[in-house]
Parts: C-alpha cells; sequence; structure tokens
C-alpha cells in the first residue's frame, strides 16, 4: 500500500506558513503587515515562520522605505511555487487515495 502522505512537505505543516504561501502564492507581494493582519498573528509568531520559508528558498525579502518608515515585502520564489504547487498535489492526492 502506498503512503498516502509521503509526498507531503514537512515544511507546509504550520497552518501559518501554509497561509503565508497561500496568500503569496495569488499576490505578486505582500508586506508584512498585509500578512499579519490577514493571517491573524503577531509580530514574533509571523517573523518566525518567514524565516523559516526564507531560509529553505521558499520567498524572497525586499526591504524598502515608504516615506521614512521601513517596508518590507514578501515574494514566492520558483522554488517555493513548485514546492507548494506539489504539496497541493500531494494532498488532493491523499484526499483521493482515502475515498
Amino acid at each position: 500500500m502506498n503512503n498516502p502522505i509521503g509526498n507531503l512537505n514537512k515544511l507546509f505543516d504550520s497552518r501559518i506558513r501554509l497561509g503565508v504561501m497561500s496568500v503569496l502564492m495569488v499576490n505578486e507581494e505582500v508586506s508584512f503587515n498585509d500578512l499579519k493582519q490577514l493571517l491573524e498573528v503577531t509580530d514574533g509568531n509571523l517573523a518566525s515562520h518567514l524565516n523559516t520559508l526564507e531560509e529553505n528558498g521558499f520567498l524572497k525579502v525586499h526591504k524598502g522605505f515608504v516615506g521614512r518608515k521601513t517596508n518590507t515585502t514578501y515574494s514566492i520564489t520558483k522554488a517555493g511555487e513548485k514546492a507548494f504547487k506539489s504539496h497541493l498535489a500531494a494532498l488532493e492526492h491523499m484526499i483521493k487515495f482515502m475515498q
């Protein structure tokens, strides 16, 4: 019997990382504050998950300024897009397998 969860990506087990990747798949770029508000998480919690995704090459960080305030935005990398699509395909396969 084939392991139905064998192809799931462990990095996306976290609902926050899953949320970040979902938002970035449909938006070219999203600011830290927008992600924080959308996902309803604290600064530290979001920063921790964003660091994990960045360290694994799944997102790019862009730092800049809006007026005098710093503005950090994030976008998905090709590797991140590929990994997330593979994870979604594995979820779909798992659901079909379990029927």
